[in-house]
């Protein structure tokens, strides 16, 4: 399984809005606040996020080649400049057999060469398409999708290896529904009209991608409308986005023995042995899911998996193959981003370079721009906002002192993770060569495989990492309880060593508190220091704790995006809670610094000030509304003026450092304020 990681962003929801560079540019000159992005006309107590973007918003203007723009977008084009010297650099050859230089190399090469890729068309997934077409029956289906499997890739049964969460010690397979082509199960039953469009573009999509493989339009029209009225047969069994947070409901482990007999059609004894997973429970997230599909694989046409399993083959290999695939793929993928153009060529195999071969460029990233003083000094940050959060937690008067003994252990215990991992990958079993780019990414996904199927069944390494070095991103996974940040979020505007502490515990500070505070979210509370789904809290510290995440809940009911698009509390609550702790312990820890007890002013700012101003101007960005529309539906993060707006207007010390008072928009009477941690 993979892990539940509870990040800052989510990074692909908005098409590369939320990136960083990796290795600062700033110098001690550098102008930490831009004051020509501020609007002086808007009041800090009725906008704050305009008061610091505003004219920055007014003036910006969105690349095609991208869903939004904003300060991360800035400093993600740095992280890309030094990925592409270091690309174009090994991919001249040169280097010894099996070295990663080499293979990271002759990867980027192999997905350079568009003339080699043009002339293949589509014939590397030929021999899949083959073995779809002489489908007869249920069993040779399920045959498929174990083979399939070994691969990497999955379509009707969604299993992988990860900690059991209620023995977080041990690996154990875990299967969660899956089996829809569009984001999530909402959009194949919400009638508005932005929603509508999505669902017709997919329709046009999978047409055109029969179009492309030989059948005639109308052929083609008839197959997308079947694979459509499966998926959505299919999506009436699935949990919604908000049901999936409640990590109690979606543990369920079964034998397998007894999976057998309740879903017989599936053959999990023989779908587990053709792909080697010795196992002899599994951890069924969403049951109904495998109920349902034990029903349709009694009820549905061959013909139907036939068609179902020939597009989404496709569809997965669509941007490895000739442009036709690669232009219809994005063609329907830009409704859910608003992005106009393509990315460049090197921009895509880059990307792909980092999803095959992560932990072999990181390695490369890592030698030349990240240091080891940013390390300690990441760690120093880390450690005094623990500090923080402690004396924070010994202050709330909602919780009983044994519970807070407990919560406090939890603090103490987290992994700490910084910048890159200790334990490279080995990818000494991946063949590459520079002429065969389909292949290539084909061996690393049987690699990728043969690893997490090594774990099954084994005790947890939680030295492993679940982003690379290069990542602009930082989690919590509430099974390890660990608090990650990769080398790529350790730079401006999150974090510079030349900046003044304002600037620093308003960034990465408030990144740091945002994935502790995970650990005492409405999810990661559930989970003990261990990383066990086990029950901690007493019923009436959980009574209280309920009732404070309920008015967070109800206060982003209330925020809209478009007019008329209100943010899911449900879904977000999370995340918000997650900034609503990050900033007050970000803010208690800078506290304890000598700035932060200083009054003196920088840019006519004072230290306060700073921090605030560096906390929004981080979120600084204008999205087109195709990005907006597709996070507002299935992101648990809230957008980014909310992100800023919301956890202020519940913080006093904002208050004070901008002379926040009542009739001021964001003014909340003390009584009103949410206040957790």
């Amino acid at each position: 399984m993979k892990k539940q990681l509870l990040a800052l962003c989510t990074l692909v929801s908005l098409a590369g809005i939320y990136s960083c560079n990796t290795g600062s540019t700033n110098t001690s000159q550098q102008k930490f606040i831009e004051t020509a992005n501020m609007d002086s006309s808007v009041k800090p107590g009725d906008n704050f996020f305009m008061y610091v973007n505003g004219t920055w918003i007014k003036n910006a203007v969105i690349p095609s080649t991208e869903g939004g723009v904003g300060a991360f977008l800035d400093v993600y084009n740095v992280t890309k400049g030094h990925l592409k010297s270091i690309l174009d650099s090994v991919s001249k050859g040169g280097f010894e057999n099996g070295s990663i230089a080499q293979k990271v190399g002759d990867f980027y090469a192999s997905g350079m060469d568009s003339a080699a890729i043009e002339k293949l068309g589509y014939d590397p997934i030929k021999p899949y398409l083959q073995q779809i077409a002489a489908f007869t029956d249920a069993k040779s289906v399920l045959a498929f999708e174990g083979m399939i499997q070994t691969t990497n890739h999955q379509y009707l049964i969604g299993v992988g290896v990860g900690s059991d969460q209620k023995n977080s010690s041990m690996n154990i397979l875990s299967a969660s529904q899956t089996g829809l082509g569009l984001p999530d199960r909402d959009y194949y039953f919400r009638t508005d009209p932005a929603t509508v469009a999505i669902q017709n573009g997919y329709k046009d999509y999978i047409t055109k991608t029969f179009t492309l493989l030989g059948d005639d339009a109308a052929t083609a029209a008839k197959k997308s409308a079947t694979i459509y009225a499966l998926e959505k047969d299919i999506a009436t069994s699935h949990r919604t986005d908000v049901q999936l947070r409640d990590p109690q409901s979606n543990y369920n482990k079964m034998a397998v023995a007894d999976l057998d007999k309740k879903e017989p059609n599936i053959g999990w004894p023989a779908f587990l042995s053709a792909t080697g997973m010795k196992t002899d429970s599994i951890d069924v997230g969403q049951p109904a899911y495998y109920a349902k599909l034990n029903e349709l694989l009694k009820t549905t046409p061959i013909d139907t998996w036939k068609a179902y399993y020939t597009f989404h083959v496709t569809d997965d290999a669509a941007t490895a193959l000739s442009s036709p695939f690669v232009n219809a793929h994005f063609d329907y993928n830009k409704l859910l981003s608003g992005q106009k153009e393509m990315k460049p060529r090197w921009e895509r195999i880059y990307r792909s370079t980092d999803a095959n071969l992560g932990d072999a460029l990181g390695q490369l990233y890592v030698e030349r721009y990240f240091t080891d003083d940013a390390k300690k000094r990441m760690l120093d940050l880390v450690n005094n906002l623990q500090t923080a959060f402690e004396a924070r937690i010994n202050k709330v008067d909602w919780m009983s002192d044994s519970t807070k003994k407990i919560a406090i252990d939890k603090l103490h215990a987290f992994i700490k993770k910084i910048g890159y991992t200790d334990k490279w990958r080995d990818y000494s079993k991946v063949t590459i060569d520079r002429n065969t780019y389909f292949a290539n990414i084909l061996s690393c996904n049987k690699n990728d495989y043969q690893y997490q199927l090594s774990k099954l069944g084994k005790p947890v390494d939680k030295t492993e990492w679940g982003m690379t070095p290069p990542t602009i991103n930082a989690y919590y996974n509430p099974s390890f309880n660990e608090i990650v940040f990769p080398a790529g979020i350790l730079q401006f505007p999150f974090f510079d060593p030349n900046a003044d502490d304002a600037i620093n515990y308003g960034g990465i500070g408030m990144v740091i508190g945002h994935e502790m505070t995970h650990g005492f979210d409405d999810q990661g509370s559930q989970f003990d220091k261990d990383g066990n789904l086990k029950n901690w809290w007493s019923s009436k510290d959980s009574a209280q704790f309920v009732a404070r995440t309920k008015k967070i809940i109800d206060q982003f009911n209330g925020y809209t995006m478009l007019d008329t698009m209100h943010i899911n509390g449900a879904l977000t609550t999370g995340e918000n809670s997650a900034d609503l702790g990050g900033i007050n312990i970000a803010y208690d820890a800078f506290k304890m610094t000598k700035e932060g007890q200083d009054t003196t002013k920088i840019d006519g700012f004072t230290p306060d000030q700073r921090f605030f101003i560096s906390f929004a101007q981080i979120w600084r960005s204008k999205i087109t509304d195709e990005a907006i529309r597709s996070q507002m539906n299935g992101d648990p993060h809230s957008p980014p003026i909310w992100r800023v707006n919301g956890p202020l207007s519940n913080f006093a010390p904002f208050y004070a450092a901008f002379n926040v008072q009542p009739g001021d928009k964001m003014y909340k009477p003390d009584s009103a304020r949410v206040k957790i941690w």
